[in-house]
């Protein structure tokens, strides 16, 4: 091939000798009825606009075909748009063209007007078309580049390369943008993280300081020993002691449904009502009835389960009843077996009117009294077994050397060396009361 036939040194690949289907005679216009991508979804946020090259380069259909060359070589080009003096859009003149007919073009044909080779009456595109309808369009039509008219006038030009490149930088941009306003609603999460946490922990300080007691009563035939694990900072889990009088004390166990606040929220109106009735009555069944009709209807749908036994100094009796709370064990010393202390009763908070039984047992001395709640029993290890009653009771028969911190602290550890890696679900809370020699 002679020197004047030698085509560009660039190219846009194989696309270039697609010859595109012209019976179809379509064109994809400002109107969107009309898009040879009907029902297709157009994508809002990048349109050709922002993808296109505004105010392209443009040639008269009457200048020769070498100054086009030498702009698309110069501007790094691959096609120009050739409009007539209402700057209306009559025809492309790409690399496609150029090597179309280079092959075979007779000598001087260097100054023929391009008007010549271009294709004329190309497809054209809206520039407020969607990204992905510009690149259906190029696809399903063969063709690099795409005249932008809008109002019958050329505002720009778009090709494959720009499409492409635009996108993956839209992508990257949009990505960086996502990944910034992620990391700042991620900090302002861990924000309010951090100051609710804070709160909670305050929270929980309060309630330990007024709802929790700091120590039970200093009685020399009573020994005491406490465990109180909650599971947030703010639990359900609440015990309490009361002195009705001089020769009588009362050891009360409850555990509101639910966790953390709200659970904590109702401990506190129970802790409360409990107040002000337990010292004024020496009928544990009496206290739960007045304590379960000052809950009624104010805790909704929540409630309360409790267990409350009073102690007679002088009778040695233990008086106790209980409103749906977990069973506590009574642990003999003499005949080193335990106890099952169980009486019948609803939870509080449900009915206004429920009646409590009661029932009497006399303590001796080295017997000890185990209350807890049900995070204790209810504790499962990796493979879903039930810490339960069994290895509770185990656990006191086995240990009656034991006093009752550490008892109360021990069977702790060991409901914990039974769970594993097994996380807890539920507060945990433990009274243990020894009954000393002095007896």
């Amino acid at each position: 091939m002679d020197k004047e036939r030698s085509p560009l040194k660039t190219s846009i690949g194989t696309l270039l000798f697609c010859e595109p289907d012209r019976s179809l005679n379509l064109t994809v216009g400002s109107d969107r009825k009309t898009s040879i991508l009907k029902g297709m979804p157009f994508q809002n946020d990048l349109t050709v606009r922002k993808l296109m090259t505004a105010n392209p380069i443009r040639l008269s259909p009457d200048r020769p075909i070498q100054e086009a060359l030498e702009i698309m070589n110069q501007k790094r080009i691959g096609a120009i748009p050739v409009t007539n003096e209402q700057n209306q859009i009559v025809g492309i003149f790409t690399e496609r063209d150029f090597l179309r007919r280079a092959v075979s073009a007779s000598p001087g044909w260097r100054t023929m007007p391009i008007s010549e080779w271009m294709s004329p009456f190309p497809y054209t595109i809206h520039p407020d078309a969607g990204w992905e309808e510009a690149v259906q369009s190029m696809e399903r039509l063969r063709v690099g580049h795409l005249p932008v008219v809008e109002d019958g006038k050329l505002v720009g030009i778009l090709s494959t390369r720009q499409v492409m490149s635009q996108r993956n930088l839209f992508l990257k941009q949009s990505v960086e943008e996502r990944t910034r306003e992620l990391k700042r609603a991620n900090e302002e999460l861990l924000a309010r993280d951090s100051e609710f946490r804070h709160y909670m922990q305050m929270a929980a300080r309060l309630q330990r300081r007024f709802v929790i007691p700091t120590a039970p009563p200093n009685w020399p035939e009573l020994a005491w020993g406490i465990h109180f694990a909650p599971l947030d900072p703010l639990g359900g889990d609440y015990y309490d002691f009361a002195l009705p009088d001089e020769d009588h004390l009362g050891v009360l166990m409850t555990d509101a449904s639910g966790h953390s606040l709200p659970a904590a929220m109702v401990a506190i109106m129970a802790r409360q009502a409990f107040s002000e009735i337990a010292n004024k009555t020496i009928s544990p069944s009496q206290a739960l009835e007045a304590v379960g009709k000052r809950l009624y209807g104010l805790i909704e749908d929540r409630f309360v389960t409790a267990f409350y036994a009073i102690y007679n100094r002088k009778t040695r009796e233990l008086t106790y009843s209980n409103a749906g709370h977990t069973v506590p064990y009574l642990f003999r010393a003499r005949t080193k077996t335990c106890e099952r202390l169980y009486i019948r009763g609803l939870m509080l908070g449900i009915t206004s009117d429920e009646t409590y039984q009661e029932k009497t047992v006399v303590l001796e001395p080295e017997d000890r009294l185990c209350l807890y709640t049900d995070g204790l029993t209810d504790a499962r290890n990796e493979i879903g077994e039930f810490y339960g009653t069994e290895r509770l009771v185990n656990y006191l028969s086995s240990h009656p050397e034991l006093h009752a911190q550490e008892l109360a602290d021990g069977l702790f550890e060991d409901m914990n060396n039974f769970r594993g890696s097994s996380k807890l679900t539920d507060d945990v809370s433990i009274v243990v009361a020894e009954c000393c020699k002095c007896l």
